[in-house]
């Protein structure tokens, strides 16, 4: 594991609520220890958190000649958050507990093919119905993380959208959004948010800088360095997906030519299955239309299961579109130089299986620094719904654990915090 780092908060309670977040159970000394505050301001902000519901005692530490010392928790279930992912294929709703901890989760119809407007009604039905399904008191849901390939904007709508989407580039769906919930709502990537809920829930609990390798529509990337997300200048850090990886390759979406994407992404796999009719045929892709609701989506993972039960056509092609995506990945951890690499998204949630050990393979043969390390390869556990896991997350730390002034959901009333507060965790 990496040594301390430290991470800028916007309060005493902001680090407090986190470290103890992050250590699961910690007295009081620990938290002094872990975030250089003083004793009496630990004690001062422990009891605002506990009278607030968000931390609660829970038993002694074991003894080490002196007085036991009391244990601290969060209470999970004191605050709720949802994020979704909006995607052409599907819409994918999770509901967290303040642990990150999935409670529920759905998926419903895409949004591809459908005006705005009327899928953030269909989107407003759908949050509630997971909240009321889930029994949760809807006071204690903080509010909505949204999250969609391309890049979306506060107010604004996408800054870059995929095709299937352009129709939402100027609809501001975010507000959009608050009106169909009575929520906040903050937005964000879908790769971002998918690598924020592995560090959030724990998942890359032992890399305090890791990547997440996201495929679902798309391909993308999210970027934690020293237990933050990165986003770049602009925000559009992590679009490895428009690597280029074929100077005189097919034209891309974006205006390059032989981006990973329209190499080895799930569209281009499914197209070269419909252009192969013996294969269409062997493994039901036969009949459908090219503008099916949800074909991609379905016909990508019909060509995976084909291919685990060894469809040679199948097997090649995802060995095909493996190398493309392997050789992204080895030019990522070079950049990056991480340590864990995680494949996540709706996509490898079907195919993960398949990928990684060409991914794995790649990086121990290829990686620069592989004699320095090895870059192990994980397939997410929470892979299909890693995105809207990741949207909650937003919710929780700009609610709960801003990491610097002003970083709060829309519409927050709360006087201003005290100066940032710079905590050391191990």
């Amino acid at each position: 594991m990496s040594g301390p780092r430290v991470t800028p908060h916007a309060s005493s309670k902001a680090a407090v609520l986190d470290v103890i977040r992050a250590a699961g159970t910690i007295s009081r000394v620990g938290l002094a220890n872990a975030t250089g505050l003083t004793g009496a301001t630990i004690s001062t902000t422990v009891r605002k958190l506990i009278d607030e519901g968000l931390v609660v005692e829970t038993g002694h530490a074991e003894s080490t000649g002196g007085k036991r010392r009391v244990l601290l928790r969060l209470n999970e279930s004191a605050r709720f958050a949802v994020g979704v992912h909006l995607d052409q294929d599907r819409i994918t709703y999770a509901l967290t507990d303040l642990n990150g901890s999935v409670v529920a989760r759905i998926s419903r119809l895409g949004a591809a093919g459908d005006q705005p407007a009327d899928v953030v009604r269909r989107m407003g039905r759908e949050v509630a119905a997971l909240i009321a399904g889930a029994g949760v008191d809807r006071d204690r849901v903080l509010g909505v993380g949204l999250v969609a390939p391309g890049r979306l904007t506060a107010g604004g709508g996408f800054r870059v959208a995929p095709p299937p989407l352009r129709r939402w580039q100027d609809f501001p769906v975010d507000d959009a959004l608050t009106g169909a919930t009575g929520l906040p709502v903050v937005v964000g990537n879908d790769a971002t948010a998918a690598a924020l809920g592995e560090h959030w829930s724990g998942g890359v609990s032992d890399a305090g800088t890791f990547a997440a390798l996201y495929m679902g529509s798309g391909i993308g990337a999210g970027l934690v360095v020293g237990g933050l997300t990165y986003t770049g200048a602009s925000g559009e850090a992590g679009e490895i997906g428009h690597a280029c990886l074929d100077v005189d390759g097919p034209l891309c979406w974006c205006g390059a030519r032989g981006c990973l994407e329209v190499l080895a992404g799930p569209a281009v796999v499914v197209a070269a299955a419909r252009a192969d009719r013996a294969l269409a045929r062997a493994i039901g892709l036969a009949g459908r239309g090219l503008l099916h609701r949800d074909s991609v989506a379905a016909d990508f993972a019909a060509i995976s299961r084909a291919a685990r039960r060894g469809e040679s056509g199948a097997v090649a092609l995802l060995e095909r579109s493996g190398r493309y995506l392997a050789a992204a990945a080895r030019t990522l951890a070079n950049v990056m130089d991480v340590a864990v690499l995680v494949l996540t998204g709706p996509s490898f949630a079907v195919a993960g299986s398949l990928y990684l050990p060409v991914v794995q393979a790649e990086l121990d043969t290829a990686f620069v620094g592989r004699s320095a390390h090895r870059v192990e390869v994980r397939l997410s556990p929470s892979a299909a719904s890693a995105s809207a896991i990741g949207g909650a997350a937003m919710v929780l730390q700009s609610e709960l654990v801003p990491l610097h002034t002003g970083e709060r959901l829309p519409g927050d009333l709360t006087v201003p915090e005290p100066p940032p507060v710079a905590v050391q965790v191990s």
